[in-house]
């Protein structure tokens, strides 16, 4: 049997909301809350840059051991709300997920996305996201990418992907480095590395992170 603690807590008590963000005033533990389908708050940090190669946006490869989309690619940190935390307190998982430290005068909010998952048999996983991208330029291989949240972190180039995001071709190269690694590599990429989604969501962030290094103001995802 898989030991989901050590990806997460099944205990763990997230506020319980309603579809429109609102407290409930209940909180429930985190696999009753994705068993029963509750509402509930998660942030999603995105790493963008440039380098020498170009503009280029960060994804994480999920943990084998989440009980979500285990060993697909996601959002470059991804993390629930604990039960009376603030948005400001959430970005404690910048830290735990890929080792730097962030503050909210650091982040870009792109807006609010209401996420659906129900692709595992007993998981109804109901979110209200807060997005954000996050402009940090370093090596990848200054990254602490935690082994207990995720199996690697993945940039990818903006342009090739957003190629193959919007489907002119069937992979992308991307650099992978993965925890306790300190020289990262390259990987190739198609559909199925990545979390299935129908509001494509993974291409508006990455049409976003390019507006963003473009100095545009107006942006959402």
């Amino acid at each position: 049997m898989t030991d989901l603690s050590k990806a997460q807590d099944p205990r763990e008590l997230f506020d319980v909301v309603t579809a429109q963000g609102e407290l409930t005033g209940r909180s429930k533990r985190r696999a009753n809350v994705h068993r029963d389908g509750d509402w509930h708050r998660a942030v999603h940090v995105w790493v963008t840059g440039i380098d020498e190669g170009g503009g280029f946006l960060t994804f994480q490869r999920r943990s084998l051991e989440k009980d979500t989309w285990p060993g697909k690619l996601d959002a470059t940190v991804g993390g629930h709300f604990r039960a009376g935390e603030s948005l400001e307190e959430t970005l404690r998982e910048v830290d735990e997920e890929i080792g730097i430290n962030v503050a909210m005068a650091d982040l870009w909010f792109v807006g609010k996305r209401i996420a659906v998952n129900e692709s595992e048999p007993g998981t109804l996983d109901h979110e209200i996201q807060d997005v954000f991208l996050l402009r940090d330029e370093r090596p990848l291989s200054e990254f602490r990418p935690s082994a207990a949240e995720l199996s690697a972190l993945v940039r990818v180039q903006l342009d090739a992907l957003l190629e193959f995001l919007a489907g002119t071709r069937d992979s992308v190269t991307a650099r992978s480095i993965s925890p306790g690694q300190s020289v990262d590599v390259s990987t190739e990429l198609r559909a199925g590395d990545f979390i299935l989604q129908i509001d494509r969501y993974f291409y508006r962030v990455a049409i976003a992170a390019r507006q963003f290094l473009n100095g545009e103001q107006h942006i959402s995802v």
